[in-house]
C-alpha cells in the first residue's frame, strides 16, 4: 500500500479524463495563486517573499501529485505553517527553516515507510481544532499592520501580546487607502462566492484590489515596494547550507512540521474520501508528502502540504486524478513566468484581505461552539491548546494538548473499568434481574471468594484493583478467583499488580485461579514468571470449570489428597 495512485490511473486513462483534469488543474492552479503569495507574506519576513509560497506551490505540488497516495490531493503552503515557519526564522534564519522542511520531508517519508498513517490519526479532535483555530488568530495578528496600513518606526514584536501594544502605539498612522482596500477585496471574494461560486473569488478579490491601486495609484504598499520584482522562472535545485552545531536543535521543529503535515494531509485526503466516495492510501501519502517537501527544500521553498480547500476545489472542478494536481503545479508555473513581474503591483492589502477570510474559515467558529458545549474536559483542552498557539508556540501547544487529552482518555477508560466482589448477599440474589452475571447460577463453595474485573486492568485502574481485592487477603480464604472475561487488555503495571498480589495469596496461602483469561491478557501473563507458577490447571477456561476444580481440590484435601498445584 505504498505505491502512488497515478501508474493505477494512468492504466485506465482516456480523453475524457483527461479533458476533466485540465479544467481541474488550471482552475485550481488560479485559485492556488494568490494564497500561495499571501501565505508566504504571513510568515512576517522580508527573505520570505510571495515568489517562496509559488515556488513551493509549483515544486511540492508536483512532486505530492506525482506520488500521492489520493487521486485528488492538491499539495502546497498552507497557513497551518506560518506559526512554526515564523518561530524558525526568528531563532535559525532561512537556512535553519530550509535545513528543518528537508528534515521534515525525511521524517515524512520514514512515517509511511513505516505505516504511521493510520496512527497519526488518532491525534484529538480538540486539540487539532484548538490548534487550528489559534493558528487562525495568529495569521490574522500579523495581518493588522497591512489591512491597516500602519506604519512602524520599531520592528514588530512577533509574540501576541507585544504585537498588539506595538500595533496600538501606531494607531495614528492608520491608512484609510489600505482599510478600503481590504474591505474591497473582501466584500468582492463574498460577492463571487455567493453569486458565482464556480468562479476563483480569491483571485478576483486580488485583481479588483490591485486595478483599483493601478488606476488610481493608491499611497499604499506592494508586493514591489516591500520585495522587489517577482522571478520569472524557478530557481536552480541547490543543497541547503548545513550548520552542523544547529543540527540537533533543529530536530524538534522538523518533527512538529513533520506531524503538522502528516495531520493535515491525512485530513484533506479523508475530505476527498467523503466528497467523492474513494479511499485514499495513508501511508503513501505520507511519502508523498515527505518527497514533495524535500524537493521544496532544494529549491529554496517552504514547508507544504495537502490543502483542504485546494483539493476540494479540484473536486468540484471535475478533477479525477492526479494529473489535476500536476496541471495545477504547471498553471502556477506558467503564471510565474508570464505575468510575475505584473503581480509586484498588488497592494499588500489585498493579501491581506484574501489572509483574513482564509482565517475565518479555519477557525470554524460552528465546530468551537459545538466543543464548547459538548464535555468539560474535551472544552478544556481545546482552549487550552488555543491559548498555548496563540500565547506561546504550537510546538508547546500541541504537546500540553496531546498529553491533557490523553490524561482524560485514561481517567475515562479507569472509570469503565470496575473490580467487584461477588458477595454472598449477590448470589442470593435474582438472576433474572440481570442474566448476564452468570455467576448468580453458580453455588460458589464458602471458604471462596470471586471478584470480577470488567475493563482494561492497565496502570489507570490498578490502584481500584488493589483497594479491593487486597481485603481478600484479611479474611479466611482458601481461594480466590479472578474471573478476567471482560477484560480486553492488561498492561505491563497490571501485570505488576497480578503478581503482587500472587505472591501476597502465596504468603498467606491462598490459591488463586484465573479465569475466562482473554487472548492479549492471556499472552501478557504467559510470558510472566508468575505464570510457570500457576501452572496450567490455576487458569481455566470459565468459572464452571474453575469452581469445579475448587470443588474437586477441597475434596481431595478432605481426604488428605493434596490439591491445586501452583501455590
Amino acid at each position: 500500500m505504498l505505491k502512488p495512485v497515478l501508474p493505477a490511473c494512468l492504466k485506465t486513462y482516456d480523453r475524457k479524463t483527461l479533458f476533466a483534469d485540465l479544467g481541474a488543474g488550471v482552475t485550481v492552479g488560479v485559485v492556488a495563486l494568490p494564497l500561495a503569495m499571501a501565505f508566504a507574506i504571513a510568515c512576517g519576513y522580508r527573505e520570505i517573499t510571495p515568489a517562496t509560497g509559488l515556488i513551493t506551490a509549483v515544486v511540492a505540488g508536483l512532486l505530492i501529485s506525482l506520488f500521492s497516495g489520493s487521486r485528488f490531493q492538491i499539495g502546497g503552503p498552507t497557513g497551518a505553517f506560518v506559526v512554526i515557519i515564523a518561530g524558525i526564522v526568528a531563532e535559525f534564519g532561512m537556512s535553519g527553516l530550509i535545513v528543518s522542511t528537508l528534515m521534515a520531508g525525511v521524517f515524512l517519508v520514514l512515517f509511511g515507510l513505516f505505516r504511521m498513517g493510520a496512527l497519526i490519526r488518532f491525534i484529538p479532535f480538540p486539540v487539532t481544532t484548538g490548534f487550528t483555530t489559534g493558528i487562525a488568530i495568529t495569521i490574522f495578528c500579523t495581518q493588522v499592520k497591512d489591512i491597516l496600513g500602519l506604519s512602524f518606526a520599531e520592528s514588530v514584536p512577533s509574540a501576541f501580546v507585544p504585537k498588539w501594544q506595538c500595533y496600538f502605539r501606531a494607531m495614528e498612522t492608520v491608512n484609510p487607502w489600505a482599510v478600503g482596500l481590504t474591505a474591497l477585496t473582501v466584500a468582492v471574494i463574498l460577492l463571487v462566492k455567493r453569486f458565482f461560486p464556480r468562479l476563483p473569488a480569491m483571485l478576483f478579490g486580488m485583481l479588483a484590489a490591485t486595478a483599483v491601486t493601478v488606476i488610481w495609484d493608491l499611497p499604499v504598499q506592494t508586493i514591489a515596494s516591500q520585495f522587489g520584482s517577482l522571478p520569472s522562472s524557478l530557481p536552480l535545485p541547490a543543497l541547503p547550507e548545513m550548520q552542523w552545531e544547529q543540527m540537533p536543535k533543529l530536530v524538534l521543529p522538523a518533527f512538529v512540521i513533520a506531524l503538522l503535515a502528516a495531520i493535515e494531509s491525512l485530513l484533506s485526503a479523508s475530505v476527498a474520501d467523503g466528497m467523492t466516495g474513494s479511499r485514499h492510501k495513508p501511508n503513501a501519502e505520507l511519502i508523498a508528502q515527505g518527497i514533495g517537501n524535500i524537493g521544496s527544500a532544494c529549491f529554496g521553498g517552504l514547508p507544504a502540504t495537502g490543502a483542504i480547500a485546494r483539493t476540494a476545489t479540484n473536486i468540484k472542478a471535475g478533477g479525477k486524478t492526479p494529473v489535476s494536481g500536476i496541471v495545477h503545479a504547471v498553471t502556477l508555473l506558467v503564471i510565474l513566468m508570464a505575468v510575475g513581474p505584473y503581480a509586484a503591483m498588488v497592494p499588500l492589502a489585498a493579501l491581506a484581505g484574501i489572509l483574513a477570510v482564509v482565517c475565518w474559515n479555519m477557525a470554524d467558529l460552528k465546530l468551537c461552539r459545538d466543543l464548547l458545549t459538548g464535555p468539560r474536559p474535551d472544552a478544556a483542552v481545546m482552549l487550552i491548546t488555543l491559548v498555548l498557539t496563540v500565547l506561546m508556540d504550537l510546538v508547546v501547544a500541541v504537546e500540553v494538548g496531546v498529553v491533557l487529552a490523553a490524561l482524560l482518555f485514561i481517567g475515562r477508560m479507569a472509570q469503565f473499568s470496575q473490580v467487584s466482589m461477588i458477595s454472598d448477599e449477590v448470589l442470593g440474589a435474582d438472576p433474572e434481574e440481570d442474566p448476564s452475571r452468570s455467576i448468580y447460577l453458580r453455588e460458589v463453595p464458602k471458604g471462596v471468594e470471586v471478584f470480577d474485573i470488567q475493563g482494561p486492568l492497565f496502570f489507570g485502574v490498578v490502584e481500584k484493583f488493589k483497594d479491593i481485592v487486597l481485603k481478600s487477603l484479611e479474611h479466611d480464604v482458601s481461594f480466590v478467583v479472578l474471573r478476567m472475561r471482560l477484560v480486553p487488555v492488561l498492561d505491563a503495571t497490571g501485570l505488576h499488580v497480578l503478581e503482587g498480589f500472587f505472591a501476597q495469596c502465596r504468603e498467606h496461602g491462598i490459591r488463586l485461579m484465573l479465569c475466562g483469561v482473554q487472548p492479549q491478557p492471556l499472552e501478557v501473563i504467559r510470558h510472566a514468571p508468575m505464570y510457570r507458577q500457576l501452572r496450567k490447571c490455576n487458569v481455566c477456561a470459565n468459572i464452571d470449570e474453575a469452581l469445579a476444580r475448587i470443588r474437586e481440590a477441597m475434596e481431595r484435601e478432605s481426604g488428605g489428597s493434596p490439591g491445586l498445584h501452583g501455590n
